[in-house]
């Protein structure tokens, strides 16, 4: 029987005090965690499973005096709060009924039943914390070592279960597979029109976490030609694909870290209007939307002054419009955007009356301090004896 790797995280006497709060029998790391420690990739959450019930555990925890919440005691979970962070615990579970967004689900005591609901092989090991063997009941760790995403049992069974499941198996795939699997995509190319009826929060959730991937650009590609990126991202064409390719080399080149927003930005056409409709239909938030936009207003005069880009639009939208159009970023690296140094009142301490007379002047004298390049106080204070002589 395999094992997981010795590791920092299963070593934690957080965690050690967790297990000694359920017993030894009755609990297992399962997921992300153990997933992502044999492929040698930092893990960030930890998910355990069990196969006492919610109240059984919280009852546990409580005499351990481990804090804890019922984050979703209706589905089973319950997140104890360790020292080294939270860790949510599962029932063991088995499902009633689904119907393709929700499942109504049932506890069960079986390890292996609760292995055969969940959507992939490489997700379905079960990881012993004392001796840290590892359960394997679907050929888990074979798909792991070949980097093939799969499905376990029936894949379009398991997608009719949870439509989600067609994004998360690209977002899986983009992630860590290489190997496809005939299965899964042709399961995913025929029930694509089953994501139409979920909520666009799920969808923007999987889409973006899809696109802050280092490299999505092959797997997005793929996901047009199989018809699932045409359901909820219909404004992607051949065109916008190349954007995309361009715009994560850019990033590449420049050392800039990822960011889901401008990807999307890549996939949408240059237009604000429809940047618009996509983060409304997403229901993106305010933050993410403007952001959106700003980066469709993209034009060519941005690139003769990305400073001024930045000083008028903001530093994100800059560094998006530049990297968008292929563009390095180097003249905003460790730049900072100034303020600028002249206020209203003094103006009318020269003798202009108050009102929108000052404020013509102070946006003329904005705009020649930002053309020249943001020079010191001393200019401005030229421009303003310039502006004051010519009225």
């Amino acid at each position: 029987m395999s094992s997981l790797p010795a590791n920092d995280w299963t070593s934690r006497a957080d965690l050690a005090g967790l297990v000694a709060a359920l017993g030894l029998d009755n609990i297992r790391w399962v997921g992300g965690a153990v997933r992502d420690t044999l492929l040698g990739h930092p893990v960030k959450d930890i998910d355990a499973a069990t196969p006492l019930e919610p109240e059984m555990v919280m009852a546990g925890l409580k005499h351990a005096h481990i804090r804890c919440v019922p984050t979703g005691i209706e589905h089973g979970t319950i997140t104890a709060l360790t020292e080294g962070g939270p860790v949510e615990i599962t029932t063991l579970r088995h499902d009633v009924s689904t119907d393709g967004r929700r499942a109504t689900v049932s506890f069960a005591s079986d390890w292996k039943e609760d292995a055969a609901r969940r959507d992939f092989t490489i997700n379905a090991l079960y990881v012993h914390p004392e001796t840290l063997e590892i359960s394997d009941y679907f050929g888990g760790l074979d798909d792991l070592a070949a980097r093939r995403v799969r499905f376990i049992g029936d894949a379009r069974q398991r997608i009719r279960e949870d439509h989600l499941r067609i994004l998360r198996y690209f977002r899986f795939q983009a992630r860590f597979g290489a190997e496809l699997d005939a299965e899964a995509e042709e399961a995913c190319a025929e029930l694509a029109s089953t994501l139409k009826g979920l909520s666009r929060e799920r969808v923007a959730m999987e889409l973006l976490a899809l696109l802050g991937l280092p490299d999505p650009c092959d797997t997005v590609e793929r996901m047009r030609t199989l018809g699932v990126l045409p359901v909820v991202l219909p404004e992607t064409g051949k065109h916008e694909l190349e954007a995309l390719r361009t715009l994560i080399a850019a990033e590449k080149a420049a050392g800039v870290e990822p960011q889901a927003i401008r990807r999307l930005a890549a996939l949408l056409p240059a237009l604000p209007d429809t940047a618009a409709d996509v983060a409304a239909r997403l229901r993106l938030s305010k933050a993410q939307r403007a952001r959106l936009v700003c980066a469709a207003e993209r034009k060519p005069q941005d690139f003769a002054s990305p400073r001024a880009l930045a000083y008028n639009e903001g530093m994100d939208c800059a560094v998006d419009r530049q990297l968008l159009a292929g563009r390095g970023v180097e003249a905003l690296t460790q730049w900072d955007i100034p303020q600028f140094p002249l206020k209203g009142g003094e103006i009318v301490a020269r003798g202009v009356t108050a009102g929108p007379e000052v404020a013509r002047i102070l946006r003329s004298i904005e705009a020649a301090w930002v053309e020249e390049g943001f020079p010191p106080r001393q200019r401005v204070e030229e421009l303003l004896d310039r502006e004051l002589e010519a009225r």
